[in-house]
């Protein structure tokens, strides 16, 4: 089944095509990456996709349906949930609180902030809220206060709170930025073992090539907007486009 599907999609600056007619497919529990050197389009790309920008043509469908037009909210209760480059969490609450809220909204279809009262009364979003801080590890600090984890469990309470919207697809814009090479690794078997076990789908941004290589089934490469590659690990490694487009570049 296909999730997300881009036809055409395309986005203009002025005089300046920061994404040129892109078509990208990403199939369920497909892991695809989105690569390319400084100025190639992928932040714009992502921004086009989670609704945070307006298109200057093309189509962008989820899950079967066009979600032009849609606000980025509207994109998230259908399934679509983002980790930021920079962690986003409420740092006054606990570990669990942070959990919950995204559990609430997945649950309901939007946010319930009078929840700390009734919380006891959501049993299906606690034990939601449970699995998700043990799948990433911080089950055991869940009644600290966000504030208090050191900046690598931030990231993955970060990764917690994307999951437990239940998304049908996790976008996840450079996960390991700011991370100790223990942490980036502990990071990246993360992210394959909850793929594996929730067949997650994902669009990974990620500049650190090892790591691009290491979870990908599939990478597309953007060049001044455009597709120039697509294909495996091993396809994209060696294709002789990609090779010269990183040539003497610098990655954003």
């Amino acid at each position: 089944m296909t999730v997300l599907k881009t036809e055409q999609l395309t986005k203009q600056f002025g005089g300046l095509t920061a994404v040129d007619e892109v078509d990208l497919e990403i199939e369920q529990g497909e892991g695809v990456s989105l690569i390319g050197p400084n100025g190639a389009g992928k932040s714009t790309f992502i921004n086009l996709v989670t609704r945070r920008l307006e298109p200057s043509y093309g189509e962008i469908a989820f899950q079967g349906d066009s979600i032009i037009g849609m606000d980025p909210h509207e994109v998230v209760q259908r399934g679509m949930s983002k980790s930021f480059q920079t962690a986003s969490i409420f740092p006054e609450l606990t570990v669990k609180e942070n959990a919950t809220i995204a559990a609430l909204a997945a649950e309901h279809g939007s946010f319930r902030f009078n929840f700390f009262r009734n919380q006891n009364s959501y049993p299906a979003v606690d034990e939601l809220a449970n699995e998700v801080l043990e799948s990433v590890g911080l089950y055991d600090e869940r009644e600290d206060q966000a504030d208090s984890l050191d900046y690598g469990n931030k990231r993955r309470l970060e990764l917690g709170i994307a999951l437990a919207a239940e998304p049908d697809m996790l976008l996840m814009d450079e996960p390991t930025a700011g991370m100790s090479p223990d942490e980036t690794k502990s990071t990246v078997d993360l992210i394959k073992r909850v793929k594996d076990e929730l067949d997650l789908t994902f669009l990974l941004v990620e500049h650190d090539m090892e790591i691009v290589f290491d979870i990908s089934d599939r990478i597309v490469v953007l060049n001044r907007g455009s597709v120039i590659a697509e294909g495996t690990p091993t396809e994209v490694q060696n294709d002789p486009a990609v090779q010269e487009a990183y040539l003497g570049g610098v990655e954003e």
